[in-house]
C-alpha cells in the first residue's frame, strides 16, 4: 500500500487532505446549526472541552437537550468525536468521559469506541495519502522501530494492535499515521483498535457516569484501573502465545 502511495503528487495529496479537512468541519458546523436555540451563556460552553471542567460546563448543557433533541445531541457527539481521532487532535479523552454521562452505558461504549476505529481509519487514510513523507522526513528511525516491530509480528498483528491500544508503549496518533506504511491491512487495523481501545474506554466512560464529580482527568486512573489495564493487556497476549505452543507442539510431531 505504501508503494502505491509514492505515485500520488504532493499536490494531489494536499488537495484531497483539504477536501477531507473541509468536508468534516462543514459536517460540524451542519450539527452545530441544526442544535436547538441556545442562552447566550449556555453557547460559550458549546465548544471542544480541552479540560475537565470544559467537559462538565458542555455536559451539563447537552443533558438539558438531551432527551428532546436526542438525535442532534448523538450525532454532534459522534461527528466531533471521529473528527479528532481522524486529524490527531487532542480532547477526545474528555468526549469518551462526557458519553458516559449523556448516554446509557453500553450505548456510551459501543460509541466510543466505534468513534475511535473509524477515526483511526480515517486517520490511516490520511496517511496514506500525505503520511510517507511526514513520518520518514520527522521521524525515520521511530518508523524503521515500528517496521521492524510489525514483521515481528505478521502473523499476530490483530492481537499486536489490541496491545498497543490497550499499553501506552506507542502513542494512538503514531499508531494510526505509521500503520499503512508498514503494510498493515485496514480491516486487521480496524477490527483491533475496535477492541483494543475498549478496556481504557471503558475507565473513562465509567468516570464519566460521576462526571460533576470528578475535578481533573487524572481522577479516572487508579490502582484498580492501571491493574485492570495490565490484565486485559496480559489477555491480549495470551492467543499469540498459545499459537506459538501449539506451533512448537505440532513442530514436534
Amino acid at each position: 500500500m505504501s508503494k502505491m502511495s509514492d505515485y500520488i503528487s504532493t499536490r494531489s495529496a494536499l488537495f484531497i487532505l483539504t477536501v477531507i479537512f473541509l468536508g468534516s468541519v462543514s459536517c460540524l458546523s451542519l450539527v452545530y446549526y441544526n442544535f436547538p436555540k441556545l442562552e447566550p451563556s449556555e453557547r460559550n460552553d458549546i465548544k471542544l472541552p480541552k479540560n475537565i471542567e470544559d467537559a462538565k460546563r458542555l455536559g451539563t448543557v447537552l443533558s438539558l437537550y438531551k432527551d428532546k433533541y436526542f438525535v442532534v445531541v448523538l450525532s454532534g457527539f459522534l461527528v466531533t468525536y471521529v473528527f479528532l481521532q481522524s486529524f490527531a487532535i487532542p480532547g477526545s479523552i474528555f468526549l469518551s468521559i462526557l458519553s458516559g454521562f449523556l448516554f446509557p452505558f453500553p450505548m456510551a461504549m459501543f460509541c466510543v469506541c466505534l468513534c475511535s476505529a473509524v477515526g483511526a481509519s480515517l486517520c490511516y487514510l490520511l496517511s496514506y495519502l500525505v503520511g510517507r513523507r511526514i513520518v520518514l522526513k520527522y521521524w525515520p528511525e521511530k518508523a524503521a522501530q515500528w517496521a521492524a516491530q510489525v514483521d515481528k509480528q505478521k502473523d499476530n498483528l490483530m492481537y499486536y494492535i489490541i496491545f498497543l491500544r490497550i499499553t501506552p508503549l506507542l502513542p494512538n496518533w503514531f499508531i494510526n499515521i505509521t500503520s499503512p506504511l508498514v503494510d498493515i491491512p485496514l480491516t486487521t487495523f480496524f477490527i483491533g483498535t475496535f477492541f483494543g481501545v475498549a478496556p481504557p474506554s471503558f475507565i473513562a466512560v465509567q468516570a464519566g457516569t460521576t462526571l460533576q464529580k470528578l475535578t481533573s482527568s487524572a481522577n479516572i486512573l487508579s490502582w484498580q484501573s492501571i491493574v485492570g489495564l495490565i490484565v486485559f493487556a496480559a489477555i491480549s497476549v495470551i492467543p499469540v502465545l498459545m499459537k506459538g505452543k501449539l506451533k512448537d507442539k505440532f513442530k514436534i510431531l
